[in-house]
C-alpha cells in the first residue's frame, strides 16, 4: 500500500501538467524559464521522475504559485484560496481552486493599460467555459467573431482555434473554467435564452468546421 507521502507525491505530475497546459505553454517554453530539461519535465507530469525541491522550487517560480499549491497540501488547513495571481500577456490571472487535474478556475481581468491585440487563435486539448463579469470580452472562435457583454457565458472545445481580448474601452474582468478534453462545466442557470441559442449555433458551427 502507498505511504501517504507515495499519494501526495503522485498527484504532482497531474497537477504540473493542468497548470503548464492552462498557461498555453509548451514544455520546451517551461524548460526555457527552469533550465529543467524537456524529458524531465515530460517525466515529471507522466509520474515517471520522482519530484524533488531542486525540481519543484524553479517550476512554482516559473509559475509564479506557491510551493505547497503545487504538491497540494496547506500547511493551516485554511479552505479559503490563497494562490498567487499572475500576469500574463498583460493579463491578470487569479487561481480559485488548488486541487489537482480536472477543472481549474480562474478570475481573469484585462486592463486598459493593456493595448488592443490582433487576434492571433491557438488550439489545445480541453475544454473552457467563460463567463464574463463586467466589461465586453472580444472572442475569436474558429471562423466567428462574438462580443461578449456581462453576464454572457461562452464553452467551447479548445481545439478549435480561439482567443479573447477586451472589446471596448473598459477594462474586463471574466471568470474561466478549464479542464481537460471532455470533462465540460455543467451548470443550471443559463445565459438568456437568445444568447444560449447563438452561441450554441456558433458553437456548434465551429466545431463542424474542426472535428478535431
Amino acid at each position: 500500500m502507498d505511504s501517504p507521502l507515495d499519494q501526495v507525491l503522485a498527484t504532482v505530475g497531474p497537477r504540473l501538467r493542468a497548470l503548464r497546459q492552462r498557461r498555453h505553454l509548451t514544455l520546451a517554453d517551461l524548460s526555457a524559464a527552469t533550465d529543467i530539461s524537456v524529458s524531465t519535465l515530460s517525466r515529471l507530469e507522466s509520474g515517471q521522475r520522482r519530484p524533488n525541491l531542486e525540481l519543484l522550487l524553479p517550476l512554482a517560480r516559473a509559475h509564479r504559485v506557491p510551493l505547497d499549491e503545487l504538491i497540494g497540501t496547506s500547511v493551516t488547513g485554511d479552505p479559503r484560496i490563497h494562490a498567487q495571481s499572475f500576469t500574463q500577456n498583460g493579463m491578470t490571472f487569479q487561481p480559485l481552486t488548488r486541487r489537482p487535474g480536472g477543472l481549474q478556475a480562474y478570475k481573469l481581468i484585462i486592463p486598459t493599460s493593456r493595448a488592443h491585440q490582433e487576434p492571433d487563435p491557438q488550439a489545445h486539448e480541453g475544454y473552457e467555459w467563460l463567463y464574463v463579469l463586467s466589461g465586453q470580452l472580444r472572442l475569436v472562435l474558429g471562423e466567428h467573431d462574438l462580443a461578449l457583454r456581462a453576464g454572457e457565458a461562452a464553452e467551447f472545445d479548445t481545439r478549435v482555434p480561439h482567443w479573447f481580448d477586451r472589446a471596448g474601452s473598459e477594462p474586463v474582468e471574466l471568470l474561466s473554467l478549464f479542464g481537460p478534453q471532455g470533462e465540460r462545466m455543467h451548470v443550471r442557470a443559463r445565459p438568456r435564452k437568445g444568447v444560449e441559442a447563438r452561441l450554441n449555433r456558433q458553437s456548434s458551427a465551429a466545431l463542424d468546421h474542426n472535428p478535431g
